[in-house]
């Protein structure tokens, strides 16, 4: 955003700048002095030459090494000094310079380019690039964190869940210092009950879909990291799939099948995984890897599904409503 409102910052100085400024240009660079002349170089002086002026010269002027009496001559001449050696120490700048030494009745070019470079950004694009990759990781691990926690904590509360928990608990003997807890409170001993599920259920339930366990891996830093890796993989996948399917006609595995079944209902590999294994079952029996029995399938499902709404009794005051009154009407009872 920043860099697209450089230019029309640089019109506005351009358009309100006086007319008599571009005759001297006493406030771009060095001013009225010629930076080269500043630091005793030429403009055929190599950019080690003038940084080693450079440092000659700031020793002998530095205000640090005069007395009171010269002292502020010597912060001039310092100033003057590291303003010369910003303009040449660096190619661009230095270019642009070397121009308006050459062409000083182009005014606007000349200032325009002085202030672009001074008030773009001095930051490195990659490390730009790189930290904004990094803090978008680090959110995106946060949230599924968020969602993690927010599955565990509806599994502790529902009597199935803590039923299992403690059932495992039992089986690997954690509970017994509960029993020890006899002569605590019970308040005491509902916490550590509930400390026990809690750990048991982040150590052994296994959330699949969007609400699993989050991975590191799985956060775009690594993914950009890996992804050479990735496209490899996926490369060596797609070339076995058509070798072994499409030229040698083998039959579909287990994997395969669900894969394909996956792909037809076109839901993401988590969402995929959260269902039911029953379901699956259900799915590889119906064999809808197959187009036309997916098709017919999901005809049935949709019938299914209209037949349970025409059924629901709140499905049906609503479509008696809307036969009556129609869309797009609100009505206020203030009985």
């Amino acid at each position: 955003m920043e860099s697209k409102l450089i230019p029309f910052v640089l019109f506005s100085v351009l358009v309100y700048l006086p007319g008599n400024s571009f005759a001297t240009s006493q406030d771009l660079y060095c001013g009225e002095h010629n930076c080269y002349d500043v630091l005793k170089v030429t403009r055929e002086s190599t950019k080690s030459e003038i940084a080693k002026a450079y440092r000659g010269m700031a020793r002998i002027y530095h205000p640090d090494k005069h007395k009171q009496a010269d002292k502020m001559k010597a912060e001039e001449m310092f100033k003057s000094i590291a303003t010369a050696y910003e303009v040449l120490k660096d190619e661009e700048t230095r270019s642009d310079y070397d121009y308006m030494l050459d062409h000083p009745e182009e005014y606007y070019r000349n200032y325009y380019h002085y202030y672009k470079r001074k008030m773009s950004p001095k930051v490195d694009v990659r490390i730009v690039v790189a930290v904004s990759i990094t803090l978008v990781s680090i959110f995106q691990y946060y949230a599924a964190s968020f969602r993690w926690r927010s599955g565990i904590n509806y599994l502790v509360l529902q009597p199935k869940y803590r039923k299992m928990a403690l059932e495992a608990a039992e089986q690997e003997g954690m509970l017994d210092n509960m029993k020890k807890m006899k002569k605590r409170n019970k308040e005491e001993i509902r916490a550590e009950e509930e400390r026990i599920i809690r750990m048991i259920l982040e150590s052994k339930m296994e959330i699949k879909g969007g609400y699993a366990k989050p991975k590191v891996t799985d956060v775009v830093f690594f993914q950009i990291l890996f992804l050479p890796g990735t496209i490899h993989g996926y490369l060596r996948w797609y070339i076995s799939w058509i070798y072994k399917f499409k030229i040698k006609k083998e039959e579909y595995g287990t994997d395969e099948k669900l894969y394909l079944i996956r792909k037809l209902m076109g839901l993401s590999e988590n969402k995929f995984e959260a269902i039911p294994n029953e379901d699956k079952e259900e799915f590889l029996e119906l064999e809808l890897w197959i187009p036309d029995n997916y098709g017919e399938w999901k005809a049935a499902v949709e019938e299914e599904t209209k037949r349970k709404n025409a059924e629901s009794a709140r499905y049906k005051s609503y479509r008696r409503y809307m036969k009556k009154h129609g869309g797009g009407r609100m009505t206020f009872d203030d009985s």
